[in-house]
């Protein structure tokens, strides 16, 4: 039964501008180091700024590795809950959003499954053989997929939270729901590298 690994990141530590930071070069190439070594086939990127560093970065690593832009990947909501599924302390996030771009989110967020959250032999790059795919991408679109591994409702996309660089494993085979390897996973860090992109407090 014949396999697709997705290593889904987020991108490295970024400044107010989105633009990728020495902390966040740092971290993109020891993400790298550890994918060294693993069969991937790709790296595929969101075309923000930060994403696209972020892999080049990573990919210095991964020689012959092809990387490659991918717009499904790009930083947006991917559902905005109702009122009646939404946590008062949630409800500012949301203001401002409406229908049409709540329905361009939503349409985003269907791209990116039909493109990447699917077992072999159901989408255009099917090769017949196991896929190692490097997604670098944002939290949201990582919480995204998760939420959709799970089959879990889509407001919960809500609270999955992914720090720069860590790294989310998701395997897909045919006839098997999605298999969560690993989730937020930072042991190619040292500590002062960790926990970057959540908010402050006390961490692990």
């Amino acid at each position: 039964m014949t396999m697709r690994r997705l290593y889904l990141a987020r991108h490295g530590a970024a400044d107010a501008f989105g633009e990728l930071t020495d902390t966040g070069r740092r971290q993109a190439g020891l993400l790298g180091e550890r994918l060294a070594g693993l069969p991937v086939d790709a790296v595929w990127h969101s075309p923000l700024p930060r994403a696209a560093a972020s892999a080049r970065e990573l990919s210095r690593h991964l020689p012959g590795v092809p990387v490659a832009e991918a717009a499904e990947l790009v930083d947006h909501v991917p559902y905005v809950p109702g009122p009646a599924e939404t946590f008062p302390s949630w409800a500012g996030f949301f203001d401002g959003y409406d229908e049409t771009e709540a329905a361009s989110g939503r349409k985003l967020a269907e791209a990116l499954v039909a493109r990447f959250a699917q077992p072999p032999g159901t989408t255009a790059e099917d090769t017949g053989t196991d896929t190692h795919e490097v997604l670098v991408t944002h939290a949201y679109q990582i919480a995204w997929l998760l939420r959709h591994a799970l089959d879990a409702p889509p407001s919960r996309w809500l609270g999955l939270n992914s720090a720069n660089t860590a790294l989310t494993v998701i395997d897909y085979r045919n006839a098997l729901p999605p298999t969560i390897v690993m989730f937020n996973d930072m042991s190619h860090l040292p500590a002062d590298l960790r926990w970057t992109g959540f908010p402050g407090g006390t961490k692990p």
